[in-house]
């Protein structure tokens, strides 16, 4: 059997989704790792007044691709955008590219979806499923197809404790629901969606389990594998350590306490915190096409791209690590110093929102109105429960992911492919890596320059100094109130201020002895 690169030489690749977080590094790991690849066609819509070309090229031309570049300043050339939209019959893709992709197209990744979680059903239905329907009716049409290669989601199926490399039934037959939904107006879509999706959590876990049924029906025209990846985060190695350029999931949780806007979560310390790296995924996505491609399994192979039963993480120790790098390497223009505790109590969390969140922002907000400006830190605090409530039901508890097929894979790579297309997670380091996702949300997300770390750190020791004269003054208040009005309380406090003296005396006397 071939190797990986000798597999994808001279193949015709069809992408979707080639803009978002992993269909770049997809993109940039095909075209680096497999140089000789003929061609990669990207799916692409135009978007706030930019072309499909000009998305690609400024896509290209961000530091991602960086190494590929200095491999091959030509490499764009293998690159052909084709204008699509996914919401739109047959895609809108126009009927000479149509024939053009049915001609030539060896191996199709969909990586294109709605990772909303409060997304519209209607809308999470046209992006997810319906789209997924009409690119395999546009595979079925390619003369010369090898693989069929769907992205999913590990939690496709959390409705259930533990999850097998099989496709589940569907909550209901997709194409049922695709046509009493496409009369129905957004209001009354909106009604019954509570009943339709169950027991998942949101529309996103409950249409990514119907388009994989759908892919699945597939299995005996089209050589499919399906992937599933748990929680996607920064880059573990390549092209480089960190690497992430988006706010989602967990990246925008941990600038929020970074930033020391953050300050409490509801989430279970012991729960495993199943995060994935995206080269992990990307490097697993292209070993399935080709194994696919060069086994043709009978039926679609399901891959659970997880890490907690084989190298888990937990929440608390997530919590430690993400603090202590931003201590070691502070966001620049903190609001706060990073110090945000995870919680799995309720009440807990509720008074710690009022105290850290809701109460500094109103006094902020005050500030800022008697100065003249706009207010904007309730705002942003009530942006930021949205994003961590819709969070909470994936950090409150663990699921057991089967990864049976994941290891088989992995068992049939040479030596070289093993190093060049590295999806072991037993390898990862979890100190390591979260602090390279830290460094990599302050240089790739903030465009911040580490050459500033001392003047973050030094407005770091400012922002201390600051709570600490308040907290002063806090308890000198405190105290001054309950002097006032009580015999019980002036005792203990000249009880408290005579100690401190004495204390200080004392502490005079050793320094002078000592001399």
């Amino acid at each position: 059997m071939a190797s990986i690169p000798e597999y994808y030489a001279g193949k015709n690749v069809l992408i979707t989704g080639a803009t978002g977080f992993m269909g770049k590094v997809l993109v940039e790991k095909l075209l680096r790792s497999c140089p000789e690849v003929k061609a990669l066609y990207l799916l692409v819509r135009p978007k706030a007044g930019q072309s499909m070309g000009q998305r690609v090229s400024d896509m290209m031309a961000c530091k991602l691709f960086d190494r590929v570049r200095e491999d091959d300043p030509d490499f764009h050339q293998k690159v052909v955008p084709i204008s699509s939209e996914l919401t739109q019959p047959g895609l809108a893709i126009a009927p000479e590219d149509v024939e053009r992709l049915s001609a030539c197209v060896n191996v199709v990744f969909h990586c294109a979806a709605t990772i909303r979680f409060d997304e519209p059903l209607k809308h999470a239905l046209q992006l997810n499923v319906i789209a997924t329907q009409q690119l395999l009716r546009l595979a079925k049409q390619m003369r010369h197809l090898e693989a069929f290669v769907h992205i999913s989601t590990a939690y496709a199926n959390c409705n259930r404790k533990h999850i097998d490399e099989v496709i589940y039934p569907p909550p209901v037959e997709p194409r049922k629901l695709i046509e009493s939904v496409e009369w129905m107006d957004d209001g009354i879509v909106r009604d019954i969606t509570p009943r339709l999706i169950g027991d998942r959590p949101n529309t996103y876990t409950y249409t990514k389990a119907l388009a994989e049924y759908l892919v699945q029906q597939e299995q005996d025209r089209l050589n499919i594998a399906i992937i599933r990846p748990s929680i996607v985060g920064a880059s573990w190695q390549e092209p480089f350590p960190g690497w992430i350029d988006n706010f989602n999931g967990p990246s925008g949780v941990f600038i929020a306490a970074g930033k020391g806007i953050l300050r409490t979560m509801r989430a279970n310390n012991d729960a495993v915190a199943d995060l994935i790296p995206v080269d992990v995924v990307i490097n697993l996505t292209l070993a399935a096409g080709w194994y696919t491609a060069e086994r043709r399994p009978k039926t679609a192979l399901v891959y659970n791209c997880t890490s907690g039963g084989i190298n888990p993480f937990h929440w608390g120790e997530i919590e430690h690590h993400v603090m202590s790098s931003f201590k070691r390497n502070p966001l620049e223009q903190a609001f706060r110093r990073p110090n945000a505790n995870i919680t799995s109590n309720y009440l807990i969390n509720q008074y710690w929102i009022l105290v850290s969140h809701k109460f500094p922002a109103l006094l902020y907000d005050l500030v800022l109105r008697l100065s003249g400006q706009k207010p904007q830190m309730m705002r942003i605090f009530n942006r930021l429960h949205k994003a961590i409530g819709l969070l909470e039901y994936f950090s409150r508890q663990d699921w057991e992911w089967n990864s049976e097929n994941m290891s088989m894979l992995l068992s049939q790579l040479t030596p070289e492919d093993r190093k060049t297309f590295n999806f072991d997670v037993r390898q990862l380091n979890w100190p390591e890596y979260i602090d390279n996702y830290c460094i990599g949300t302050k240089k790739y997300v903030l465009n911040e320059d580490m050459s500033d770390i001392p003047a973050a750190r030094q407005h770091l020791r400012k922002l201390r100094n600051i709570r600490y004269t308040f907290n002063t003054l806090l308890v000198v208040f405190i105290w001054r109130v309950f002097i006032a009005r009580s015999q019980m309380a002036r005792n203990i406090w000249y009880f408290v201020v005579s100690l401190c003296f004495k204390f200080l005396s004392y502490f005079r006397a050793s320094s002078t002895i000592a001399t």
